[in-house]
């Protein structure tokens, strides 16, 4: 794993308060991705044939994006391009390893285990970067997952694990796979501040690569679906896939890893609320409850302050 040098050092006894701008490109980001699972119902489509199209449909609208960034800025530098490569692979295992999660143990479990990301990716941070997390942060971390769990479903679900120990270790493993992703992505921003399209456009290629021959082998992907599905396909490729990961990329090199990681956490939050609006679903006073949660615990750890307590 590469090392962040790029990083600015906080300020010995001070809090850095995160700027304006990056806070709200990813908190867009997140919003982008809480329709992923909307569209996905809504396409009616396997799990292998959703996260191969969504990367390769996405590639339509992000080649030209990074032919023009390549001419503006020149092109990128190749350890970044490895970066961009692997980070795909890591994001296209994270589709896999949660997909397969969510059949073992259902989906509430799923999105708790693949949220461990908010404190894999300051972790990685720190360990390969030497990025401190914050003692706000930490203290937060175990509510905010909390109220992950709450805002899953996961303690009103009834139905039995099909196979608990492996779907426990796949969903942390895409958690791990997740942070990865936003690992390296935030280290090419840092690298080159001026490529955003082109690190994006590369780890979308490798994941499409990734999700294809996992897909293509375990569930089948098929090209012949109605013309709606096709439709939401192409909303959860622009959407979850471009605007999502563009406005992460974009956010994400401005902020600590740990701000980012805890704003991602809105992510399932938001995809609630758009159950309400397009789907008529009606969450429980629990999940209610769980989304009230993990606003005011990631508001708690992000909060400006003129200390880290």
């Amino acid at each position: 794993m590469v090392t962040d040098r790029t990083a600015p050092s906080p300020v010995r006894g001070r809090a850095a308060r995160p700027a304006a701008a990056p806070v709200l490109l990813v908190v867009a980001g997140a919003g982008c991705l809480s329709g992923s699972a909307l569209f996905v119902k809504l396409a009616e489509v396997g799990s292998g044939t959703a996260a191969f199209l969504r990367c390769a449909i996405a590639l339509v609208a992000l080649v030209p994006l990074a032919v023009r960034e390549h001419r503006g800025h020149g092109p990128l530098e190749p350890a970044l391009r490895r970066w961009a490569v692997a980070s795909g692979v890591l994001l296209g295992l994270d589709y896999v390893l949660w997909t397969q999660s969510i059949l073992d143990v259902g989906a509430g479990i799923a999105t708790v285990l693949n949220n461990v990301q908010v404190l894999a990716f300051p972790l990685l941070a720190l360990v390969f970067g030497g990025t401190p997390m914050g003692r706000r942060f930490l203290f937060a971390c175990p509510v905010m997952l909390a109220g992950i769990a709450l805002t899953s479903g996961l303690f009103t679900s009834g139905a039995q694990a099909a196979h608990q120990g492996r779907g426990v270790l796949l969903g942390v493993a895409s958690g791990v796979a997740y942070a990865g992703y936003l690992h390296l992505n935030r280290l090419s921003g840092h690298r080159s501040p001026r490529h955003v399209v082109a690190p994006v456009c590369l780890a979308t290629a490798a994941a499409a690569v990734v999700t294809g021959g996992v897909g293509a082998v375990a569930t089948g992907i098929t090209a012949d679906l109605p013309a709606m599905s096709w439709l939401w396909l192409v909303l959860l490729a622009l959407v979850g896939q471009v605007a999502a990961w563009l406005l992460l990329a974009a956010g994400g090199r401005g902020l600590a890893p740990g701000t980012s990681a805890s704003l991602l956490l809105l992510q399932p939050v938001l995809a609630v609320g758009l159950g309400v609006l397009v789907l008529r679903e009606s969450p429980t006073a629990v999940q209610l409850a769980g989304c009230a949660t993990v606003v005011a615990a990631v508001w708690f750890a992000n909060r400006p302050s003129t200390s880290d307590i």
